[in-house]
C-alpha cells in the first residue's frame, strides 16, 4: 500500500475526530455522521473529513475545481482528514486515487439540510399536506449541485442510511442526518440519477440491523420479485383534462350518472405471450372499449406496488408507487389523461385498512411498531394475516391522508374506493372476546380510525374537489356518506352490500319459490336513501369458489341468461350508482382468475354478445334519461307502482326527476309470459318501450309490446295499460310526448 500523505507541519493533528467516532463511521453505527464528516469547525479553522473506501489518497476541491488542500489518511480503511482553505461550510469534492486509478467523490456530508423547522413542525403536528414532496426521494439542485434528496421518518432508529446501486449498497456511504424535532432522517446525495434502485438501511432502537426497507414514499419500485424502490424524476405530464376536471369539480356528483367498470389491470386482457399489458397498451384497448360500452368510470383494483400477484393489490407495500407490472408511473399518468380526454373518470381502490408483513415493508420499520400497534390485539389483522395502521398516531394518519391527496394531485384520479372500512371502524372486527382492546369509553368503535377517515375525507374534498370517496362498508354504521359537520364519516358514496346480497340470493332461487322471498327485492327500499349508494356487483362476488354471476342464476342455460339480463336491467333502473366487474358484462362462465385474461372468445356466441349489448344499452339509457340517474340518492326519485304481487313475482316502479320524463320499470321474474297484465301508469297516452331484456338482439325470445303501449283512464279514475310481460324479463317505458 502506498504510504499515507504526510501532514503539513503547520497544520494541527487535532483536525481528526476521536478514534471512537472513526470506528463508528467505519462500522456504520454512528448516529450523527454529520457531526464527524464533511466540513467541521476546528478551533477557528475548517477541516474536511471523508470516508472513501479503497482510496489511498484524497484531495479536497471546491465546486469550481480549485484545490482546497490535501488530506492525510487517518485510517487505512479510507478515512481522511485535513485542514482546508475554506471560509465556511461549503460543498466539497474529493479527488481520490488508488494506484493508477483516480475518481471523484462529491461529499454528501458537506451540504446543508434541505428540510426546515416548519417541515419539522408540520410533520410532528400531522398537518403537512405535501409530505409526498418532502419525504421519499426527489431530484433537485441543492447548493448548485444536482442529485437526489432522501428523507424518511424513523424516529426510534439509531442510524439510518440510504443504500443503493449508486453507493454499492454500502451503509457507510450515505448515513443520514436526524432531525430530532420530527424524527425524520434526511440526506442530499449528489450525483444520484433517476432510475437507480435504493432502500433504507436501519439500525433499530435495540441496536440491531434491520432487513433493508423500501421507501414508504417511493414513487417508483422494482418489478416483483425485486423489492427495491427506484429514484424517479418528478412526474411530467401534459394534461389535457381541464374540462373533465372542472365538470366533476363543479357538480353534485350524486346527481350525475355513474356507471363504473371495475377492472383488474393485470387480467382484463393479456399480451399474446401471456405477459401484462403496459399502461399505454391498456389505454389503447380498454379506453375505447369503455367508451363504446357507455361506462362513465373505470375503477381499478389497487395499483399501488404490491409483492404478491394473488393478493390483487390489496396487500400493498408501496402506497405512493404505481406498480411496475405495467411500466413507469408516467404511463399511468398518460392512461388517466387518455381516459379524461374522452370523459371517463378513473377511480382507484385504496387500502388503508391493512398492510402486509413483508420484511421490506412498513412492519417494525425502525425496530419498533412505528406504523402499527405493538399490541397484536390492535396491530394484527386475523383475516388477512397483516398489520393494522395505528390511526391514532399523527404521523401515520398524515402518511395515509397525504397518499389520498397524492393520487388526486399528481395523477388527477377522480376518486378512491376505500377498501374494508368496517375493519377499520370496529376494534372487535373478526375478533373474539379477549382478543381486542376497548376504546377509552369501553366501546368497540375505533375512535382514532373514525377521526382519520373524517379528516381524510375533509382533506380530499377540500384539496381535490374533482375527487370523490367511496366506502366499502358492510355494516350499518350510521352516516357513512354524510358530511363530517353533520356527524358523518364524510364519504361521498357507500357500497350497498345489502342490495348485492339480497338480490343475488333472490336470483339464485328457482322462480317457483321466489314468491316466498318477495322481500329480498322489496326490503332494500326501506334503506335505499339512508346513504348515497353505489350498487356493486364486484370482483368479490366472482372469486373464492363463488363462481361467476351467470353461474349463480337459477334454471337451465336459457333461464340463466334471461335471469341475468333481467337482473342487470332491474339494477340499472334501481336507485343508486352502478358498478360491474369486468367479464360480467358478457356473462363469463368461469370464475375470475388474476392469472389470465378474460374469456373474450365467448363474444362469438349470440347469448354472450347479447348480454354485452344489453349492458351497453343500459349504460346509454341510464346516462341519457335523467329520471334514471338524477335522483339516485334521493327518495323523490322513486315510487313503487306494483310491490305486492308476490304470486306472480312482478314488480313495477317509477323513476322520476324534476322537469324530466318519468321512466316506468316492470319486472317479471318468472319464466311465465303474462299477457294483458294491467300496470298503473302516471299519465294517459302512448308509452314507448325503450328497453326489453327479452329482445332477440339480447338473446331473448322476442316477446314484448311492439314498441308502444297506450295508457287509458278507467271508470274509477285510474290510469293503466295492459302489457305483455315477457318471461324472466325487465322492460322500461317512457311517455312518448
Amino acid at each position: 500500500m502506498k504510504k499515507p500523505e504526510t501532514v503539513d507541519p503547520d497544520r494541527s493533528p487535532d483536525d481528526a475526530p476521536a478514534r471512537g467516532d472513526i470506528e463508528a463511521i467505519l462500522n456504520a453505527t454512528h448516529g450523527d455522521a454529520f457531526s464527524v464528516l464533511g466540513i467541521q469547525n476546528i478551533g477557528g479553522a475548517h477541516a474536511a473529513r471523508c470516508f472513501i473506501p479503497g482510496a489511498e489518497t484524497a484531495e479536497a476541491f471546491d465546486l469550481e475545481g480549485q484545490s482546497l488542500g490535501k488530506l492525510r489518511m487517518v485510517d487505512e480503511a479510507g478515512f481522511f482528514s485535513g485542514i482546508v482553505n475554506v471560509e465556511g461550510f461549503v460543498p466539497v469534492r474529493y479527488r481520490a486515487t488508488r494506484g493508477s486509478d483516480e475518481w471523484w467523490v462529491t461529499d454528501p456530508y458537506s451540504f446543508w439540510p434541505v428540510l426546515g423547522p416548519m417541515d419539522d413542525y408540520f410533520v410532528r403536528e400531522g398537518s403537512h399536506l405535501r409530505l409526498f414532496d418532502k419525504l421519499g426521494a426527489h431530484p433537485m439542485t441543492h447548493q448548485e449541485v444536482e442529485g437526489f434528496h432522501f428523507a424518511v421518518w424513523a424516529p426510534n432508529a439509531r442510524r439510518v442510511s440510504v443504500v443503493g446501486s449508486f453507493n454499492g449498497w454500502d451503509g457507510r456511504r450515505h448515513m443520514m442526518r436526524l432531525r430530532r424535532d420530527s424524527g425524520v432522517w434526511e440526506i442530499f446525495a449528489p450525483g444520484v440519477e433517476a432510475g437507480q434502485p435504493y432502500k433504507f438501511e436501519i439500525i433499530g432502537a435495540d441496536g440491531k440491523l434491520l432487513p433493508l426497507k423500501a421507501d414508504p414514499f417511493a414513487r417508483r419500485s422494482e418489478l416483483r420479485p425485486q423489492t427495491a424502490s427506484i429514484t424517479a424524476p418528478e412526474l411530467e405530464q401534459e394534461w389535457d383534462d381541464e374540462a373533465h376536471i372542472e365538470a366533476w369539480a363543479s357538480t353534485d356528483k350524486r346527481r350525475k350518472p355513474m356507471a363504473i367498470y371495475e377492472v383488474h389491470a393485470g387480467s382484463w386482457q393479456r399480451a399474446d405471450d401471456g405477459s401484462f399489458l403496459s399502461w399505454d397498451e391498456l389505454a389503447d384497448r380498454l379506453i375505447p372499449y369503455c367508451v363504446d360500452m357507455g361506462f362513465t368510470h373505470i375503477e381499478l383494483l389497487p395499483i399501488s406496488e404490491y409483492p404478491y400477484d394473488p393478493s390483487w393489490g390489496y396487500q400493498t407495500t408501496g402506497l405512493y408507487a404505481p406498480t411496475a407490472r405495467f411500466g413507469e408511473p408516467e404511463g399511468f399518468a398518460r392512461f388517466v389523461n387518455g381516459c379524461h380526454k374522452v370523459g371517463i373518470g378513473v377511480i382507484l381502490d385504496w387500502v388503508p385498512a391493512h398492510f402486509p408483513t413483508d420484511e421490506h415493508g412498513l412492519r417494525n420499520f425502525d425496530g419498533t411498531a412505528l406504523y402499527e400497534h405493538a399490541d397484536p390485539r390492535q396491530g394484527f389483522h386475523p383475516d388477512w394475516n397483516t398489520a393494522i395502521y395505528n390511526f391514532g398516531r399523527t404521523e401515520v394518519a398524515s402518511f395515509l391522508l397525504n397518499n389520498a391527496i397524492y393520487w388526486g394531485e399528481k395523477f388527477h384520479v377522480d376518486g378512491l374506493r376505500v377498501d374494508a372500512v368496517a375493519s377499520m371502524l370496529y376494534l372487535d372486527y373478526s375478533r373474539k372476546h379477549g382478543e381486542w382492546v376497548p376504546n377509552e369509553y369501553g366501546g368497540n368503535a375505533n375512535l382514532a380510525a373514525v377521526r382519520f377517515i373524517q379528516e381524510t375525507n375533509k382533506a380530499v374534498y377540500a384539496q381535490q374537489s374533482q375527487m370523490m370517496t367511496i366506502a366499502e362498508e358492510s355494516t350499518s354504521w350510521p352516516k357513512v356518506s354524510q358530511p363530517v359537520h353533520e356527524g358523518g364519516l364524510g364519504f361521498g358514496f357507500k357500497w350497498n352490500m345489502g342490495f348485492m346480497h339480497d338480490t343475488l340470493s333472490y336470483f339464485s332461487r328457482e322462480p317457483i319459490f321466489r314468491k316466498h322471498h318477495h322481500q329480498e327485492i322489496t326490503f332494500g327500499m326501506l334503506y335505499a336513501f339512508s346513504e348515497n349508494y353505489v350498487l356493486p356487483l364486484s370482483h368479490d362476488e366472482v372469486v373464492h369458489g363463488k363462481g361467476s354471476l351467470i353461474a349463480k342464476m337459477a334454471g337451465d342455460d336459457w333461464q340463466k341468461f334471461a335471469n341475468l339480463r333481467a337482473y342487470y336491467a332491474f339494477m340499472w333502473a334501481y336507485p343508486g350508482k352502478k358498478l360491474l366487474f369486468m367479464g360480467q358484462e358478457f356473462a363469463q362462465w368461469s370464475e375470475w382468475s388474476e392469472a389470465r385474461g378474460l374469456d373474450w372468445n365467448l363474444l362469438q356466441y349470440h347469448t354472450h354478445e347479447g348480454v354485452r349489448r344489453l349492458v351497453r344499452d343500459l349504460n346509454f339509457a341510464y346516462r341519457a334519461k335523467p329520471a334514471l340517474h338524477a335522483r339516485d340518492c334521493e327518495p323523490e326519485g322513486f315510487e313503487w307502482i306494483i310491490v305486492d304481487d308476490q304470486d306472480n313475482s312482478v314488480f313495477a316502479w317509477q323513476r322520476k326527476a324534476p322537469g324530466e320524463k318519468p321512466v316506468v320499470v316492470v319486472c317479471n321474474f318468472t319464466p311465465v309470459p303474462r299477457e294483458g297484465y294491467h300496470v298503473p301508469l302516471p299519465k294517459a297516452g302512448v308509452w314507448r318501450e325503450i328497453l326489453n331484456t327479452d329482445a332477440e338482439i339480447y338473446g331473448g325470445s322476442g316477446k314484448g309490446n311492439g314498441g308502444r303501449v297506450r295508457a287509458d283512464v278507467h271508470g274509477h279514475g285510474g290510469i293503466s295499460a295492459a302489457l305483455i310481460l315477457p318471461p324472466l324479463a325487465t322492460i322500461m317505458l317512457e311517455p312518448e310526448d
